[in-house]
């Protein structure tokens, strides 16, 4: 039976951008956790966030109005006929 070695605590060299460095001192004198602690649930927060989604933003569809009818074969004709539109309701 073959067992599986997992490595814990891979070692690895990183230099810090001074403004970040001081906010990780700042919340390990916080919370009083070892730097290590703070660093790394720091990165698994960040990079929970870079997964989910963007919230879209909501958009509301315009009634044209009674009666009206857009019929179109083609996007030029499409945009000319809201072109139309546009300036009969601008009046």
């Amino acid at each position: 039976m073959m067992r599986a070695y997992y490595h814990h605590g891979v070692r690895t060299t990183v230099t810090l951008d001074d403004d970040v460095a001081l906010k990780l001192q700042a919340l390990t004198r916080e919370t009083g956790a070892p730097f290590k602690e703070v660093l790394n649930q720091t990165l698994r927060e960040g990079l929970l966030l870079r997964r989910r989604p963007k919230p879209r933003v909501p958009f509301k569809v315009k009634p044209l109005g009674p009666g009206v009818a857009i019929e179109f074969e083609s996007t030029s004709q499409l945009l000319e006929q809201l072109d139309e539109l546009e300036h009969r309701t601008d009046r």
